[in-house]
Order: structure tokens, then C-alpha cells, then sequence
């Protein structure tokens, strides 16, 4: 059934493609790295599920067209980047509030549900992400082989599927580190004020960059 409407040349030029951008430093694969070195790598793993639950959202905007509205309107492109900085400097805020350390937080189901919303509303609130649909998906896509609406929904499934396979390999990476971070004391006192620190500087590449 797929093959009778992507054929499989393109199913795998376009798999490629999509893992060697989820591949590309980013503030995506940079924020897994940095919260699954600094908090372990369920905290990364759950961040990359909630990214790539955001990008069935993004799928969806693609198929029935709204994503075009990010494209030809500035109002709303730069009113969603500022409600995306605006939750990242949030999140900074309370990470500079707190005086724990996230790394040794006793309520694991609580923190993995944080992670993955976290992880979803970056997503969702990113317009570059929601352009970056509109612009590369369609270039897989060929009318002549049936609806264009089916196809970029297997498209869109297909480059999450790559994107889960990359950060979740990201996240897994970036726990090696994790051990040196607990045995260093001034990294270990000042955890929270490095986690703050990567969420205004995502915030600052969402909103100018």
C-alpha cells in the first residue's frame, strides 16, 4: 500500500534526509544533550518524545495547510516564536528558583511528565519548525501517486520516526556524561543555574536567530 504511493527510492532518500538534519547541532539535539548529561538520559529520552510529539502536531498543520499562515503572515510567525521564548525563559527562571538539584529528584514520574511537556510545547511552539514542514516535505511528494494529503502524513510519520532514532540516541550519548557531572562539586552545586542557562540561550536563538 505505502509503495503504490511513495515508491521505495523515495521512502529511503527521504529517511536519509531526515536523519542527516535530525543529525545537524540544533537547539533540539543541543537540549537533549544538555539535560541527559545533566539529569540522566530518561530526562533527555522523555524531552525527545515530547519533541516528536509536537512534530505529529506540525504534520498535521502541513496536511491541512494552516502552516501556510506562518509563512505569509509575520504577526503570526513572530507571535508564536515570542510565546516560545517567553516558556523557555519560564522554565529558565525556575530552574534559577530552585535549590535542589535536579539531578537527584525523587519524583521521577513527575519530572518525566515536566520533560516530555517541556519537550512538546519547544516543539509547538516553534514556527521555524512548522516552516521547515511546509518547505522540505513537499519535495517528496508527487501529486501523480494519489492524495498529497496521505502522502505527507506518511512523510511526516517517517521523518519523526528518524528524528526519535537520532535524539534518542543523542540523549543516550549525552548520559555518558552524567557521571562526571555528579563527581565534579562545582558543576554539581551549580546545576540549575546551567540548566537556566541553556534555556535563555534557546530563547534567545528562538526569538533572534
Amino acid at each position: 500500500m505505502i509503495f503504490e504511493i511513495l515508491s521505495l527510492e523515495t521512502i529511503v532518500a527521504f529517511v536519509i534526509a531526515s536523519i542527516v538534519l535530525s543529525l545537524v547541532p540544533g537547539p533540539d539535539n543541543i537540549f537533549v544533550m544538555t539535560n541527559s548529561a545533566l539529569k540522566g538520559w530518561k530526562s533527555g529520552f522523555y524531552i525527545t518524545l515530547g519533541l516528536c510529539t509536537g512534530l505529529i502536531g506540525h504534520t498535521i498543520l502541513v496536511a491541512i495547510g494552516v502552516s501556510v499562515i506562518f509563512q505569509t503572515s509575520a504577526l503570526a510567525f513572530n507571535g508564536l516564536k515570542i510565546v516560545g521564548a517567553c516558556y523557555l525563559i519560564y522554565l529558565g527562571w525556575l530552574s534559577l528558583k530552585s535549590k535542589e538539584l535536579t539531578i537527584d529528584s525523587n519524583d521521577a514520574e513527575s519530572v518525566n511528565r515536566s520533560n516530555y511537556i517541556t519537550g512538546i510545547v519547544m516543539n509547538l511552539t516553534n514556527p521555524k519548525v512548522a516552516l521547515f514542514f511546509l518547505v522540505f516535505l513537499p519535495q517528496f511528494i508527487n501529486p501523480i501517486n494519489g492524495s498529497v494529503t496521505i502522502q505527507i502524513f506518511i512523510l511526516g510519520f517517517l521523518f519523526i520516526l528518524s528524528a526519535l532514532f537520532v535524539f534518542s540516541s543523542v540523549a543516550f550519548l549525552g548520559s555518558f556524561l552524567e557521571g562526571y557531572l555528579k563527581k565534579s562539586s562545582t558543576i554539581n552545586k551549580n546545576i540549575n543555574k546551567l540548566a537556566a542557562l541553556v534555556y535563555f540561550a534557546l530563547a534567545i536563538n528562538l526569538f533572534f536567530l
